[in-house]
């Protein structure tokens, strides 16, 4: 036991280490554009030239107040980030210093991305494949907007920050800050345990998307399916039922992969793979990818809830519009089924050396 706190707390890992730098760099940055805004009056990409300002919960902060706001919540939280690397709060002082960074962080993940973003994700196989042939027919200025670069900025800003904060976190409460392990080898965090509440959460992480899948396949195959036979018409006429049938394929192929976390082909290639073949499989490749759909998913369900349209009847409350209401729940189920995978497959630690 000595040995292993001594291990702990010993600086080894530079990517951890550059973790809270990078943090701060970026909050600090984005900070001072959004403290220019305030005072210019002028870039806040949040503002009357964003067209999918009113399907996040965004909407309800003034624009005018809007720069002000950013200002002020992303320079306190850099210098949060600054100040962990040099002290370590205990007592009533950790508590609303670490609950105002993870608020942060929420709101740069969750709440400023809406579901813009995860949408471009289920889009990009057919814009990127369609390109070269002139489909779908759309101006990919009009896609790829400042708006859009902010809202993928902010996430990338709230990881940051999140991994951040994990490391102040750990640190503070004694764990080790690589991995988190606190020497006692017991708990929900065991590769056993995981076991056993990750495969829950894997079934109900691949569920939700592929119900999503059924009503946009529905569509292709002419069943109004949550929709009248005139809007699945014009559906048709627009083109529109491939871009839902290519959500659809996104979201099929997202549902068979979540599978992945608890198969044996998500630890070692497939045979059938050329090159890789019985290969083990890099826990990153499954855990990143996996990571950015759950924020991405939590952030499309809470900001499609939060819409009042959403809660009438031929909207968000039919076949159609029912799968969003579970987004929220994918999201979560998918981010603890990825950790459960995470904890069952980590190994030892380079840092502390607990396994």
């Amino acid at each position: 036991m000595t040995k292993v706190a001594v291990l702990e707390h010993r600086d080894t890992s530079r990517r951890t280490g550059l973790l809270a730098p990078l943090a701060a760099g970026w909050l600090g940055l984005w900070g001072l554009l959004a403290l220019a805004a305030a005072i210019t009056g002028t870039g806040y990409p949040f503002g009357a030239n964003d067209p999918h300002l009113d399907s996040t919960l965004l909407r309800l902060l003034p624009t005018d107040a809007g720069p002000q706001f950013f200002a002020g919540m992303l320079l306190t939280a850099a210098a949060l980030v600054l100040v962990s690397r040099t002290t370590t709060p205990t007592g009533p002082l950790r508590t609303p210093l670490l609950g105002y960074g993870w608020a942060v962080a929420f709101v740069l993940t969750v709440v400023v991305p809406g579901v813009q973003v995860l949408a471009l994700a289920g889009y990009a196989p057919m814009l990127l494949i369609g390109a070269p042939f002139g489909w779908p027919p759309v101006d990919y200025a009009d896609v790829f907007t400042w708006t859009l670069a902010a809202r993928v900025a902010a996430m990338a800003g709230g990881v940051l920050l999140g991994g951040a904060l994990l490391a102040w976190q750990r640190r503070t409460a004694g764990s080790c800050v690589g991995c988190g392990r606190d020497g006692t080898g017991r708990g929900w965090t065991t590769p056993a345990a995981a076991a056993r509440w990750g495969r829950w959460a894997v079934w109900v992480a691949a569920v939700i998307p592929f119900g999503y899948a059924l009503t946009r396949f529905a569509w292709l195959a002419g069943i109004p399916l949550g929709i009248s036979s005139a809007d699945l018409a014009d559906l048709w006429e627009n083109g529109a039922v491939w871009a839902g049938a290519g959500l659809g394929a996104f979201a099929t192929v997202g549902s068979v992969l979540t599978l992945g976390l608890v198969q044996r082909w998500g630890e070692r290639f497939p045979r059938w793979i050329p090159g890789l073949a019985g290969r083990r499989v890099p826990v990153r490749l499954a855990v990143v990818p996996a990571t950015a759909v759950a924020v991405l998913a939590t952030a499309a369900g809470v900001n499609a809830l939060s819409l009042p349209e959403f809660w009438t009847v031929g909207r968000g409350l039919s076949a159609a519009g029912a799968p969003l209401m579970f987004f929220p729940l994918w999201g979560l189920a998918l981010g603890a089924a990825t950790y459960a995978y995470h904890l069952r497959r980590r190994g030892a630690c380079g840092r502390c050396g607990q396994r």
